[in-house]
């Protein structure tokens, strides 16, 4: 991973290959040179000479016999297998594999990785040729469907013995746990376009996080394009020429993240579920906000209080979110947002950006957010953070062609109009709302926070 999350790292471990058991894996030739023995049979049974059908038999059996029993082992060999320490949940995520080999015999077959279950996996499977000092390596691809912890079984090797009649079939003891997180895959690549000034490609429409603020930081002479309210006119007056003022942005402020997991975070766009779309895209703003030196912190809440994670600042409390968001799971059951947000006024006094991801779908659903977290909007600035479904988008676009057509059309406008009153309501009760579908909620969510930072509301 990037140094900004090394402390993820990836694994990096040799397995000796403790052998659990060895098996018999006849070959096309050998199953060929099987075949051929049957009309050996019936033409020595013509002529008189079973014993010659006898000894071809015995020669073919006792030949695989031999070479499978001095065939070649795994005593010198070692095993490795490199990843990331976690993976990133419906992403592509390489896995390398890698032989050494100390024997004196060159050793050729097949590997086979044996990923968990629920993954999908390309080429977990190869052929391998190594010899004396040598090493072999291979890299496939594993997609996790759902975070979580999940285990590598074993890796599996077919050995070829010699004359090509059988191989050597080994079942190495590599089992390994891993941990599956949300999308971290994806907080690396919004690192990478941050460092290249591309954050546009983020959805990031400016970062203003540099020179934008209201703590004042230094002086310097006036260049072109410089906004004039940033004139220092004393400055200037005293040493003859223009003068600004720069300033940077408030340090040490804190950012809630409320997470819903009751029923209504159940819902599935596109066959993933809201829960998992939001802790996907609350990353890039845990790295935003810690890069800005804010303390971030993390209330999970359902019928009951499920995690709290005060927040704090520092790359360390990166890795505390990660680990404490990664095993959450949507429950179907009705969430208590007012005991959840009184616990948070019990723990939580300072003027923060508290972000309640949950779903408001009409104004019912909005009197209730308004009677829980509404009560942050007084002394907090508070955000209401809600995924809309891009079907919605897709059917109202279409002209309706058929009464079956026509019921999605009417159904999707009514529900696009009962979640635009709701938010309505919500704003009326000073309550922020980002609509946002999945693909542009994380970048709405750094943008309404560096604008939060930029205007010096907190």
């Amino acid at each position: 991973m990037s140094e900004n999350l090394s402390e993820f790292g990836k694994t990096d471990k040799f397995f000796e290959p403790q052998v659990v058991r060895s098996q018999f894996v006849p070959t096309r030739r050998l199953w060929l040179l099987v075949f051929l023995g049957i009309p050996l049979i019936f033409l020595a049974t013509f002529v008189g000479a079973m014993w010659f059908a006898w000894f071809y038999n015995f020669a073919v059996v006792f030949a695989a016999a031999v070479t499978f029993y001095f065939g070649p082992n795994s005593k010198d060999l070692r095993f490795r297998r490199r990843m990331d320490a976690v993976l990133s949940v419906r992403a592509r995520n390489r896995v390398r594999i890698e032989l050494e080999y100390d024997g004196d015999l060159e050793l050729s077959g097949y590997i086979r990785d044996e990923f968990p279950a629920t993954f999908r996996a390309d080429g977990a499977a190869t052929k391998f040729k190594i010899g004396f000092g040598q090493k072999f390596s291979h890299d496939y691809f594993t997609v996790p469907p759902e975070r979580g912890e999940e285990h590598f079984r074993a890796t599996f090797l077919r050995l070829d013995c010699p004359f090509g009649l059988v191989q050597k079939q080994i079942r190495l003891n590599t089992e390994q746990d891993v941990k599956v997180y949300p999308n971290i895959l994806a907080l690396r690549e919004f690192q990478l376009l941050n460092q290249q000034g591309r954050l546009r490609e983020a959805g990031i429409r400016k970062s203003r996080m540099k020179g934008m603020g209201t703590e004042f930081e230094s002086l310097r002479d006036y260049a072109e394009g410089d906004d004039y309210r940033k004139i220092d006119w004393k400055a200037t007056a005293r040493r003859g020429k223009v003068i600004v003022r720069e300033f940077e942005v408030e340090r040490n402020q804190a950012v809630i993240l409320c997470v819903d997991c009751g029923r209504h975070m159940m819902a599935e766009i596109d066959g993933v579920r809201k829960l998992d779309l939001v802790l996907d895209s609350i990353l890039m703003l845990i790295q935003s906000a810690l890069a800005a030196g804010d303390n971030v912190g993390l209330l999970a809440y359902g019928a009951d209080i499920i995690r709290f994670i005060p927040p704090k600042k520092g790359h360390r409390q990166l890795g505390v979110l990660l680990n404490a968001t990664y095993n959450l799971v949507a429950e179907p059951v009705e969430s208590d947002p007012v005991r959840a947000f009184g616990y948070l006024t019990g723990r939580h006094k300072r003027r923060s950006l508290m972000i309640n991801f949950t779903a408001v779908e009409d104004r019912d659903q909005a009197r209730d957010v308004i009677s829980s977290f509404g009560t942050f909007a007084r002394n907090h600035i508070a955000l209401l953070a809600n995924i809309n479904d891009p079907k919605f988008r897709e059917i109202l676009r279409n002209e309706p062609e058929d009464s079956e057509s026509l019921f999605r059309f009417a159904a999707a406008h009514f529900l696009t109009d009962e979640r635009r009153q709701a938010a309505v309501a919500l704003r009326t009760a000073n309550i922020n709302v980002l609509d946002s579908e999945p693909q542009d909620l994380a970048g709405d969510l750094v943008n309404f926070y560096l604008d939060v930072k930029a205007r010096g509301k907190l």
